[in-house]
């Protein structure tokens, strides 16, 4: 069996993201650096020994509206960041509470909207 391509040319792959309705990243930083505050632009006068940054992708990313609302609703978290036309969320808070609104808005998305949704990591 023949290739028709020799084994040194490069291949060249192309991924296009179809909207849908789904999480596609929701993950806990748990005590993160300081610095990462700083970068990110996000309120440092925090006690950084108990606290966390959650972060989540979504599509549609209008999206990113609900889940702003339902994640400051659901636990004592300070709204980072909301970008409704990349569908980015940032919170920080307690971990405790980071958790908790990301969870929240994971089940409801789930559950509710049928949003497929990735499981929250955590580091």
């Amino acid at each position: 069996m023949q290739n028709d391509f020799d084994a040194n040319e490069q291949v060249r792959i192309v991924q296009e993201t179809v909207a849908g309705k789904e999480i596609t990243l929701a993950h806990v930083i748990a005590g993160p650096a300081p610095i990462v505050y700083t970068k990110l632009g996000l309120n440092p006068n925090i006690d950084y020994r108990s606290s966390a940054i959650g972060i989540m992708n979504m599509t549609p990313p209008e999206a990113v509206v609900i889940a702003s609302d339902i994640a400051v609703k659901a636990a004592d978290v300070y709204l980072g960041f909301a970008d409704r036309f990349s569908g980015t969320l940032i919170i920080t808070g307690e971990l405790s509470a980071v958790n908790s609104a990301l969870t929240e808005v994971v089940d409801y998305f789930h559950e509710s909207l049928g949003f497929v949704a990735c499981e929250i990591s955590k580091r």
